[in-house]
């Protein structure tokens, strides 16, 4: 039976997240990862802004803003939001197929997204994708995962990420640390199958 998954709209946050079909890896070889960020950057930020995100051997997690529909600027035709999502994938899964010799579905489909629907909510969701490499045992600590935007949130580097609009969020840099380390309970923020 189809899983209903409302569609995706204009003017709201949203938490995106996928796994691997059958569980199975995402991310292959170490240059995966690079690849799957290059190709979110492509196909999202038309559309999206990104808050945060995680990336995990056979999943990952992202807080986006879906722009509204009057601001976007620089599309000749504007699809529905969930399009450029499924461009992403199915961008991904070609070139991993590709590089690794493989075929079939790489991602569980359709793509999940919950929407977000208040500040405390935003704030508590952007921790949990944080720390989720501690949640499913890859790190001791989830500030020794690469592959989130925590560091590229809180280093002074050029960043694609939301990072002035996020500290002003969570209050500044000092407290969006503070948060992160103090101990949150690992809600999962994931539907359950």
């Amino acid at each position: 039976m189809p899983i209903d998954i409302p569609p995706i709209t204009y003017g709201t946050f949203y938490h995106i997240y996928n796994r691997g079909n059958n569980r199975e890896n995402i991310f292959f070889q170490e240059r995966n990862y690079a690849y799957f960020t290059d190709l979110w950057w492509k196909h999202t930020s038309p559309i999206a802004e990104t808050w945060a995100y995680c990336l995990l051997r056979n999943h990952f997690h992202a807080t986006v803003y879906v722009k509204n529909k009057e601001d976007l600027t620089g599309l000749n035709k504007i699809k529905e939001p969930s399009q450029y999502f499924s461009n992403f994938f199915n961008a991904y899964a070609r070139g991993v197929n590709i590089a690794t010799q493989r075929t079939g579905a790489l991602f569980e489909r359709p793509f999940k997204r919950i929407p977000v629907d208040s500040e405390s909510y935003l704030m508590r969701l952007i921790v949990y994708i944080h720390q989720n490499p501690q949640k499913h045992k890859f790190e001791d600590d989830f500030r020794n995962w690469n592959y989130s935007s925590y560091h590229e949130l809180i280093a002074n580097v050029p960043t694609r990420l939301q990072r002035d609009r996020m500290m002003q969020l969570f209050g500044s840099q000092k407290d969006f640390i503070r948060i992160h380390q103090e101990i949150q309970p690992l809600v999962d923020f994931e539907d359950k199958d």
